[in-house]
């Protein structure tokens, strides 16, 4: 290992140690059953999402931050070692259960993939830490046996949500930090987030709790979480789950709400059970419509797009060609056609096979991409023959972009060599309709190959 990475890796474990100290601290706040239990535990999370990120070798970070939380809280050094252990066993367990069974880093992908993960990593991996902790803490004379149950319940379940809502959470925006969100996108997220705050505010506030405590309003908080999973995906919706679950803590603890009881503790892991529930339902639903989503735009791309080339297919280059003429209608901006044949494709695919003229059409392909604007379309009209429509362009820049695509062909280094014939037509010089300036540059093109030129018409 480089010094530099070495450095870096010991200030990711440094970096992690701190945070989960940090976390583990506020966690224990909450502790009312026992001083090393706690029914909110956002560690769990915090150690399974760094394992998956950075990979296993990041581990003594989770063992230094949990011993110095276990060491500050109570026990012996022997004990803060012993279930500091067993936390980051606990880790260990959930990242290889969920690397090898449940997509690793990409287990919010796919619903399938989060309900293993809030099997594997939420209820079967806890396991271990609460049971090592509460049995050392027992075996030492720190916890009582005979309450070994009820500590057990709360350590795990407060491992658990902690799993199923704050990893997704540190994984989603890990995946894809970037905000790009259009002007109606804020203000619906606005709203959306004003709405949710808003009912929790009135499902775990003070000012209604006298009328509304018996009822289980804890519901009216879930039409927020699918609109949010529904319109904004995964990455909002987990980011919308952590800040209801924020608000249900807050007035929970204050005695406000639904699951407010005579024990806090009690409460905690009423609230913590719903909230682990919801988190599982509401991260499954994201992933579902994002999926159905996407395989909508993939219908849509090859609705549109040529399989070979992946450049705009007949369909598509007609519908930009009419596109333009309507848009010359309104600004009186020209624009040019070019159209181009691959030289000798039938010799390629009779001397070198299929595959080589495929591999051929590819590369030209791509050169027509590398050259091509944000607002130009490219395609592929059929066989061998491709169109590149350029708007708002004159002649003179048109000739210099066929020049650079045939030069930079010719050179490209790739064997067979291969070169282009170019014909250009522009609209409205060369033709008024969609047939005419198509027939002018295969017009063009073939004056340019020095052979009888052909009919090149667009079906009727």
């Amino acid at each position: 290992m480089k010094r530099s990475d070495g450095m870096k890796h010991v200030a990711t474990v440094a970096g992690l140690a701190a945070v989960y100290l940090v976390a583990g601290k506020l966690g224990l706040l909450l502790a009312y059953l026992h001083a090393s239990a706690t029914a909110v535990w956002p560690c769990t999370g915090i150690a399974i999402a760094a394992l998956l990120i950075f990979g296993y070798r990041v581990w003594p970070g989770i063992l230094i931050g949990a011993f110095f939380v276990n060491v500050t809280t109570a026990g012996s050094v022997v004990t803060s070692i012993v279930i500091a252990g067993g936390n980051t066993l606990e880790a260990l367990a959930a990242c290889y259960l969920v690397s090898r069974f449940a997509g690793g880093k990409e287990s919010f992908a796919r619903a399938a993939d989060i309900f293993k993960f809030a099997l594997l990593a939420g209820m079967v991996a806890t396991t271990l830490s609460a049971t090592i902790g509460v049995a050392t803490l027992a075996a030492w004379g720190f916890a009582d046996w005979n309450a070994f149950g009820s500590i057990w319940c709360t350590w795990w379940l407060g491992d658990a949500v902690g799993a199923v809502t704050v990893t997704p959470l540190l994984l989603l925006w890990r995946e894809n930090p970037r905000i790009r969100w259009t002007r109606e996108q804020v203000t619906e997220l606005a709203f959306l987030f004003l709405g949710l705050f808003a009912t929790g505010w009135v499902v775990f506030g003070k000012p209604f709790h006298s009328e509304l405590k018996n009822y289980p309003l804890e519901y009216l908080c879930i039409p927020f979480l699918i609109w949010a999973a529904y319109r904004f995906g995964r990455r909002k919706a987990a980011t919308a789950l952590c800040g209801l679950s924020v608000i249900a803590a807050w007035g929970t603890l204050h005695g406000y709400g639904p699951f407010a009881r005579e024990s806090q503790n009690t409460s905690l892991l009423l609230m913590q059970s719903f909230m682990g529930i919801i988190a599982v339902m509401t991260l499954a639903l994201a992933a579902e419509i994002t999926e159905h989503k996407r395989a909508e735009e993939r219908v849509r791309n090859l609705a549109v797009s040529d399989p070979l080339t992946g450049l705009a297919n007949y369909r598509q280059l007609v519908e930009a060609l009419e596109t333009e003429i309507k848009r010359f209608g309104r600004n009186e901006r020209p624009f040019v056609v070019l159209l181009l044949d691959l030289d000798g494709l039938k010799k390629i695919n009779d001397a070198m096979g299929h595959i080589v003229g495929s591999r051929a059409l590819c590369r030209l392909a791509d050169m027509l991409r590398l050259y091509s604007r944000e607002m130009d379309t490219a395609g592929r009209y059929g066989g061998d023959e491709f169109v590149l429509i350029l708007p708002e362009t004159d002649a003179e820049a048109a000739r210099l972009v066929a020049q650079r695509i045939s030069r930079r062909l010719a050179e490209d280094g790739e064997e067979p060599k291969i070169s282009v014939s170019i014909g250009m037509a522009m609209y409205p010089d060369d033709g008024e309709t969609s047939n005419e300036i198509l027939g002018a540059a295969d017009r063009d093109l073939y004056r340019e190959k020095g052979v009888p030129k052909k009919r090149f018409l667009l079906p009727s």
